[in-house]
């Protein structure tokens, strides 16, 4: 049977599948937050992407609705740019657990360098139970994000 090689998947898609799988894994990460992780810690609502975005454009809401909503808008912008960044590992040749480390440990260390930079974090100052919630919360982002990418693949389904 002839069978034809399908062509390949174009840099927008292949940025469009990433950034879906992005924006799902930020909602997982967020509903584990919400579900699990802050009732057990007792943590209040984290404003760090509003925070980040408030310092770098000149963005001031007025109200405590539209912090949040710029805190939910940058969350889940953050979260897209982790799935893009994926996108990018893939057509860099890696995939699975490779894609996701590499994802991970990029993305992690050039969040934490800028926040400290803009003065927005003092890991100085964290628990290790701090430390362990945002590692933690960001290598689940990191798995959801590739784990949902390779759902997404055309070619897996």
């Amino acid at each position: 049977m002839d069978q034809q090689a399908s062509a390949p998947e174009s840099i927008g898609a292949t940025l469009g599948r990433g950034v879906a799988a992005g924006l799902a894994g930020t909602a997982v990460m967020t509903a584990f937050q919400k579900l699990v992780e802050m009732p057990l810690t007792g943590r209040p609502d984290s404003y760090a992407p509003a925070n980040f975005v408030q310092k770098v454009l000149p963005i001031d809401p007025k109200t405590d609705r539209g912090r949040s909503a710029l805190n939910y808008a940058a969350h889940f912008g953050i979260g897209a740019a982790w799935g893009a960044t994926h996108a990018l590992a893939e057509r860099a040749g890696m995939r699975g657990q490779r894609a996701v480390g590499a994802v991970f440990t990029g993305i992690y260390l050039g969040d934490g360098a800028l926040n400290v930079a803009l003065g927005l974090y003092k890991p100085a100052e964290w628990t290790a139970a701090d430390w362990a919630t945002d590692i933690g919360e960001k290598l689940l982002l990191a798995e959801s994000v590739g784990l949902i990418y390779e759902r997404l693949d055309s070619g897996s389904a």
